[in-house]
C-alpha cells in the first residue's frame, strides 16, 4: 500500500480530468464532406453528359455561389471562415443537381443565397440550422419561379435529335395519365430519362450511396427504411388502381428525385436524428410523406416537402428515442 501511493504521489498526472469528448477520432468534417462530393460526382458528370455544357455551368455556379456566400457572411459578421470544411461545396452541389438543365444561371446563385445565408449561417453556421440547406433552397425556387423549375429539355440519350423544352419527365407523366411516356424501368434506372441535372441515373446514386455506407459515412437506416415504405405505400395504394402492381412500385422507386433525396439530402447528419430508432423513423415518415404526395397532391414529386417536414420533427423523435442512461430511471418516471 505504501509503495502504492508512492507511485500515485510522484505520477500525479496519470489521472487527468478533461471537459468531453473523451474519445478523439481522425474524421473531421472536411473528410466526411470530401465522401460526399466524391459519390454524387457520377451523377453529376451523367448530368453533364446529358444536358450538355449548361448543365456543367450549372453545378459550377451553385458551388462557386455556395462558398462565396459563406466566406463572404463570416467575413462581414467576423466569424472564422470554414470553407475549408467542404461542407458548402455539397450544399452548392445538391442545389445545382435539384434543378433542370433549362434554368438561367441566377437560379442557383439565389438558391445559394437562401441555403447558405438565410438557412444556414442565419443560425449559427454548418451544425446549427435545423433545415437541410440546399432542399429548403430548392422549395424557395419552386415556389417562386415554379415554370421554370418545372420545365425540362429532352437528354441526350432521348433526344435523337429533336430539339424540345418542355418535356415530361416518367414521374409527371404518371401522375398525368398513368403511364411512364415512353420509358422502360431499365430507362429509369440507367437514367435515359429526363428530369433534373442530378437525379435521373438511379445506378449512379445508389453506387453512391453504397460508397458512403462502406465508408461510414452514412447508415442504412434512413436510406432503406424511406425506400422500403414508398415500395410498400405504392404496392398498396398504386395511383393506377391495380394493387400489387410491381411496375408501378419501381416505377414510383427510379423516378423523380426520390433516390436523391432518400441517399443523399435525407441523411445529412445536421438535420436527421441522432440515434438508430430515430433514423428508422425519420426514413418510414419521409416515405408516407412522400407518397401521399405523389398519390393526392397535385405536386408529383414530394420528396422534397416530405423531408423538410420531417426535419422539423428530428427534435421531436431524438427525445421520444433517446436511450435510458446506464442505472438511470426509465423514461416517464
Amino acid at each position: 500500500m505504501d509503495e502504492m501511493n508512492q507511485v500515485n504521489l510522484k505520477t500525479p498526472d496519470l489521472l487527468t480530468v478533461v471537459p468531453s469528448p473523451h474519445i478523439k477520432s481522425g474524421v473531421t468534417t472536411q473528410k466526411l464532406m470530401l465522401d460526399v462530393i466524391i459519390a454524387l460526382l457520377p451523377a453529376c458528370l451523367f448530368g453533364v453528359y446529358q444536358f450538355g455544357a449548361h448543365a456543367a455551368t450549372l453545378l459550377i455556379v451553385g458551388v462557386a455561389s455556395s462558398v462565396f456566400f459563406e466566406w463572404a457572411f463570416q467575413r462581414i459578421l467576423g466569424r472564422r471562415v470554414s470553407i475549408k470544411d467542404l461542407s458548402a461545396v455539397v450544399t452548392g452541389l445538391l442545389i445545382s443537381m435539384n434543378l433542370p438543365s433549362t434554368v438561367p444561371f441566377w437560379l442557383p446563385i439565389i438558391g445559394s443565397f437562401i441555403a447558405i445565408v438565410v438557412v444556414k449561417q442565419l443560425f449559427g453556421g454548418v451544425g446549427k440550422n435545423f433545415l437541410n440547406p440546399a432542399l429548403a433552397a430548392r422549395i424557395f425556387l419552386f415556389l417562386s419561379w415554379s415554370d421554370r423549375m418545372a420545365t425540362f429539355t429532352v437528354p441526350r440519350w432521348v433526344g435523337n435529335g429533336v430539339d424540345a423544352v418542355a418535356y415530361a419527365t416518367p414521374l409527371a407523366s404518371l401522375a398525368e395519365n398513368g403511364t411512364t411516356g415512353g420509358a422502360t424501368l431499365m430507362d429509369m434506372f440507367l437514367g435515359k430519362t429526363g428530369g433534373c441535372i442530378g437525379e435521373m441515373s438511379a445506378l449512379l446514386l445508389l453506387a453512391g450511396g453504397v460508397y458512403l455506407i462502406v465508408r461510414r459515412v452514412i447508415t442504412w437506416h434512413i436510406p432503406v427504411c424511406y425506400l422500403g415504405t414508398v415500395a410498400v405505400f405504392a404496392l398498396l395504394l398504386p395511383a393506377s388502381g391495380a394493387m400489387f402492381d410491381l411496375n408501378t412500385v419501381l416505377t414510383q422507386l427510379l423516378s423523380g428525385g426520390l433516390m436523391l433525396g432518400a441517399i443523399f439530402m435525407a441523411t445529412d447528419y445536421v438535420t436527421t436524428p441522432v440515434t438508430k430508432w430515430g433514423r428508422v423513423i425519420f426514413g418510414i415518415g419521409c416515405g408516407l410523406i412522400t407518397v401521399l404526395f405523389r398519390r393526392f397532391s397535385s405536386y408529383p414529386e414530394g420528396t422534397s416537402f416530405a423531408i423538410l417536414v420531417m426535419n422539423t420533427l428530428v427534435w421531436y423523435i431524438d427525445r421520444l428515442t433517446k436511450p435510458r442512461v446506464f442505472g438511470g430511471a426509465k423514461h416517464g418516471k
